[in-house]
């Protein structure tokens, strides 16, 4: 390997940081369960980043999350047992209030109470448990008010929950960059993507497209999901979809329309909202949460017969996407550094801003 090849960066220049070796900024909410996941009384344990976090809610139905490690012997908390709004060490009982402070200790007395454990900012949005591993003091402020289009009632949505073996950058990169389709070409037949536009700012970054069949035909599931919501005067020749995709740091979004221009106002058919939340230290691993919300028809009751056909069809998209950014991370930890040389100039922007909003190791 050359000199020059050791110092390519991902965007394709010499002596700029690895972004494979860039971890996600704590300082930002990130999904770690379903809600559904943590009944009441019940706990689980969760890993941001490596850091071992334990899930509980307490039988005010409210839901915490603390240091998943008592201060005593470092046993997982996530062992123990829920009394009232409290988590008991499943060791020797020691007692942790809702904020970590330690408030007893059977076989001391309170009035010789050690130090506790970490807390983290919680929340509920859209039936996700979202926890905030960083600066507290940030946490009100980047709250989301909503994920996508999962609470809306004019929309039918699956959930999208997959482990994937690889950096969250990777992920990023594959949804943003349409012009991966050939790898969909078993699924959608041959289709060209073109880059109407992009944009991009200090935390996030967009990209527009519109779509060309080239040959083949359209699978079941895109029709259900997109021929449907079409108009009877969406077949003229100048007719075309529109796709927006943009990352607002740490997460992404996609949007289709139909029929749409730029500038109209709209429901899009399809509303897509994901989140990668890195599970070990060297970030190598991350759990994909999300949500897949397609415009119910006009028909009512027919997304619910049509749905099975949207479920078979996404989950093929989504295991091809899978392996192809996993093969990426293998290739990436084979060579030891990041030898991508990108072209495309979204994902630059996209690159840049994930660097930025990143941190650096």
């Amino acid at each position: 390997m050359s000199d020059e090849q050791a110092t390519l960066s991902s965007t394709g220049r010499a002596g700029a940081a690895d972004l494979r070796r860039s971890a996600a900024n704590p300082d930002y909410w990130y999904p770690l369960a379903w809600s559904d996941e943590v009944g009441r009384g019940k706990i689980i344990g969760r890993h941001f980043a490596g850091e071992p976090i334990a899930l509980y809610r307490g039988q005010s139905g409210q839901v915490y999350a603390l240091e998943d490690r008592c201060a005593h012997r470092q046993v997982p908390l996530h062992l123990g047992v829920v009394c009232g709004d409290q988590l008991k060490c499943h060791y020797h009982g020691w007692a942790y209030d809702r904020i970590g402070k330690c408030v007893d200790v059977p076989y001391l007395g309170k009035e010789r109470r050690p130090n506790g454990v970490r807390s983290y900012p919680v929340r509920e949005i859209d039936g996700l448990i979202l926890v905030f591993p960083g600066n507290p003091a940030l946490a009100e402020a980047r709250l989301p008010s909503a994920l996508g289009a999962a609470g809306h009632r004019q929309y039918k949505t699956r959930r999208l929950n997959r482990e994937v073996n690889c950096h969250y950058t990777f992920m990023h990169e594959n949804l943003f960059d349409m012009n991966h389709q050939f790898l969909h070409r078993k699924q959608m037949g041959s289709i060209r993507a073109s880059c109407l536009g992009r944009q991009h700012g200090e935390n996030w970054a967009q990209v527009e497209y519109t779509f060309s069949r080239t040959e083949g035909k359209s699978s079941m599931g895109e029709r259900v999901i997109v021929d449907m919501m079409r108009s009877r005067g969406d077949a003229r020749k100048d007719f075309r979809d529109h796709m927006r995709i943009r990352t607002d740091y740490p997460s992404q979004s996609l949007k289709v329309w139909v029929g749409r221009n730029i500038e109209e106002s709209q429901d899009p058919v399809l509303d897509v909202w994901l989140c990668y939340t890195p599970i070990d230290a060297e970030q190598r691993t991350n759990r994909t949460f999300g949500f897949l919300s397609v415009k119910k028809p006009p028909i009512p009751g027919l997304i619910h017969v049509v749905w099975p056909f949207v479920t078979w069809f996404t989950e093929r998209i989504f295991l091809e996407d899978k392996e192809i950014v996993e093969y990426e991370q293998r290739a990436h930890d084979a060579q030891g550094s990041d030898w991508n040389n990108e072209v495309f100039p979204p994902i630059r922007d996209l690159r840049e801003v994930l660097a930025r909003c990143g941190v650096s190791r």
